[in-house]
């Protein structure tokens, strides 16, 4: 049959070559059909070639399906460049059209001209998967939508891509690559598109064996592959959030001792890694509740809590053949839904947010429905607006006007605590910041809310606007005031704005003026790192209480229980036994509602009376103002020497080189100065002496 045709179409190509020299688009046309009905023709022979072969039965069936979807297969994709000029006769003499083009699109064309169309259009732009190749397409195969005017848009918006698993269609070629990038993580691969009967089988096997299992403070977890690069995969986990998972830990840990059961939610599960460990240490004293609006990622975390030998809240142990032998450790609560109406349909104790990027659009829920003395912790990771990178970024998701200085980090934590605290006295409650850290990756915030409307009038009166030189990089808060000033700049303790000429500081904010820290529930943290053996953040907690206490001393008592933990990075922990352990007054309440209030009074007077005077803000950096020419005192000295001059000091968690200090820039300067020592003082003497020899050797030569 194919061979009739063929010689038919060559006798017709003869005919027409012997009327006509030169072929018009129409015979380009004629061309195009026959030859696509000469495929068609080879392909249906192929078929039947294919259903004779076959042994048996099923051998029969199988290859019939797998031809259907051969056939099936959009003729874009190809496995070799010859593949492609294959479409259309190049030996053929006359004009031709695209295969992969409308004639709107590409006009018909001698074969020279057409094969570089082919190798420089479609298949140099191609995407490549399995041995194959997904050309760009240009035929009318996608449904685009009608401008306005009724009418359809123009051919050039109609280029695609089809996908060689799931046959869709896709306008852009990183897309088209994201695309294939999510079947790969799914387990699906070029056999799902045969529609082989034991397709699903193999991609369950397959996408088992491509998960790994992560252990992260005995909580065992299952990810996908890819899983520390969140664009790669639907479920994303990073190794290096784990400071400050243990940091969230620990203030639920010490939240749990006021009251139980905690309602607690991770609103953002991902692997559901967060949740496990508070089911998993805390117990009965928490009720988990992890959410994603993911669905891979609220599978992933159905499969990681029985892993964790975890029930999940609904589900049937029957299902669960492995959950029958052992009783669960705890029972958690996996919803599907979006955060912010998760947040206003029900109350928590405890909420944290840990979205990918800013936490912004979850401030207004979070507070809506949080308890009374309940925390709602903050994690923001996009540190290009926090840390100065985009300021536009950060004038529109914080409201807020910031430069790059050098307490940039300190910075970037008063700004989301600004923003915490408009969003909280929206909401009529006030906030007492509990903790503040900013590290290279993240910025994590900590606060306990207050509810009622006076509670809230207190936090604008803290949302303040900074002056800051930018020459000698001094600031100070501006003060509030009744009448109009003039010049600002009086406030700023350096003179630049007197010998420098033009505008030499700038105004930033607004930003919060408050403490970052609470000393009372930092140590508690501490004593609940101590008992759950979590060593890595003890350093860090330890140096968050030293500044915010604003001292460089290195023995203080936490308490609880009688233990003494020495020599850890420089700190000595004593613990005095006569006093009260924290957990006694709360493990004597009743369970009546009145006891609970009184025991909640109890724990904010026994919170107020351990906060110290707050620390200054904001902070210097030795380095930054050191004196050319000098070698500066190690910093241990330097903090020493700021004592000794009468001055509150201590080192920060911001800046390795930092000092928080109530001194001002000058004065900070001046010590710096008196206890530095020249650069190269001895090679410098030694040279003076030489040239003094050689001077005196010449004068006796009579050198002049």
């Amino acid at each position: 049959m194919a061979e009739l045709q063929k010689e038919e179409s060559v006798q017709l190509h003869e005919e027409d070559a012997d009327d006509n020299s030169g072929s018009t688009a129409g015979e380009a046309k004629v061309d195009h059909e026959e030859s696509n009905i000469q495929q068609c023709d080879e392909g249906k022979e192929a078929e039947d070639a294919t259903n004779k072969d076959p042994k048996d039965e099923s051998g029969a069936s199988n290859t019939s399906t797998s031809s259907t979807a051969a056939r099936e297969k959009h003729i874009s994709i190809q496995a070799q460049l010859t593949d492609l000029e294959n479409l259309t006769d190049l030996n053929e003499t006359g004009k031709k059209l695209c295969p992969l083009c409308s004639e709107e699109k590409f006009k018909a064309c001698y074969n020279h001209k057409l094969q570089r169309h082919l190798q420089n259009l479609h298949w140099k732009v191609s995407v490549e998967f399995e041995g194959h190749r997904m050309c760009i397409c240009h035929l009318p195969c996608r449904q685009l939508k009608p401008s306005l005017n009724g009418d359809q848009c123009s051919s050039r918006l109609g280029a695609h891509y089809h996908c060689i698993v799931c046959s869709a269609t896709v306008s852009r070629r990183t897309d088209m690559i994201s695309h294939l990038k999510r079947h790969v993580n799914k387990g699906e691969t070029e056999a799902s598109y045969t529609g082989g009967p034991d397709f699903s089988t193999e991609t369950k096997v397959s996408a088992k064996q491509s998960c790994e299992i992560l252990k992260e403070s005995d909580t065992n977890v299952q990810v996908l592959p890819n899983y520390s690069t969140p664009q790669k995969s639907d479920s994303y986990f990073s190794r290096k959030m784990k400071t400050n998972r243990q940091l969230v830990f620990c203030a639920l840990a010490v939240l749990s001792e006021d009251r139980t059961p905690l309602e607690c939610l991770d609103a953002f599960g991902a692997t559901g890694i967060m949740g496990l460990q508070w089911a998993q240490h805390l117990s009965s004293a928490v009720k988990v509740t992890i959410n994603d609006i993911n669905e891979t990622s609220v599978k992933m975390i159905r499969e990681n809590c029985h892993l964790n030998h975890m029930r999940v809240q609904g589900e049937n142990n029957d299902s669960e053949g492995e959950e029958l032998d052992e009783e669960p450790l705890s029972t958690i609560e996996v919803t599907k839904m979006d955060a912010n109406v998760l947040m206003h349909l029900r109350a928590f104790d405890f909420i944290h947010l840990d979205p990918y990027g800013t936490a912004v659009n979850y401030l207004d829920a979070a507070f809506r429905n949080v308890r009374n003395l309940g925390i709602v912790s903050v994690t923001s990771t996009d540190t290009s607006s926090l840390y100065s990178k985009t300021l536009n970024v950060t004038l529109r998701h914080y409201s807020c006007h910031i430069v790059r200085t050098e307490y940039y980090k300190e910075l970037a934590a008063r700004m989301v605590i600004a923003t915490v605290a408009r969003a909280a006295a929206r909401c009529n409650k006030g906030i007492k910041v509990l903790l503040a850290v900013a590290l290279e990756h993240f910025v994590l915030v900590v606060v306990q809310v207050l509810r009622g409307p006076t509670q809230a009038d207190e936090l604008p009166k803290k949302i303040q606007q900074l002056i800051h030189c930018q020459w000698c990089e001094e600031r100070v808060f501006l003060k509030e005031g009744s009448m109009v000033e003039e010049n600002l700049y009086r406030q700023l303790p350096c003179d630049c704005h007197g010998s420098m000429p033009g505008k030499t500081a700038v105004e930033l904010g607004p930003l919060w003026s408050g403490s970052l820290f609470n000393t009372g529930f930092l140590r508690r943290m501490l004593f609940e790192a101590v008992q759950h053996g979590m060593d890595e953040i003890q350093p860090l907690v330890k140096s968050l209480i030293c500044e915010s206490e604003c001292t460089t001393l290195k023995q203080f008592s936490i308490p609880g229980p009688a233990r003494n933990v020495r020599q850890e990075c420089g700190v000595v922990i004593k613990t005095s036994e006569k006093e009260e352990d924290v957990s006694s007054d709360e493990q004597s309440l009743g369970t009546g509602k009145r006891k609970m209030q009184e025991g909640a009074g109890n724990v904010l007077k026994r919170q107020k009376s351990d906060v110290p005077v707050e620390h200054p803000a904001f902070y210097y950096s030795i380095h930054r103002h050191s004196i050319r020419g000098m070698n500066m005192p190690k910093l241990n000295k330097f903090l020493q020497y700021l004592t000794e001059a009468g001055f509150r000091v201590s080192r920060t968690h911001f800046d390795p080189t930092g000092v928080r200090t109530d001194a001002t820039l000058a004065q900070f300067k001046s010590i710096l100065t008196k206890y530095s020592v020249p650069t190269y003082t001895a090679v410098q003497t030694g040279d003076h002496s030489h040239a003094s020899d050689d001077v005196k050797l010449d004068i006796e030569f009579g050198n002049p």
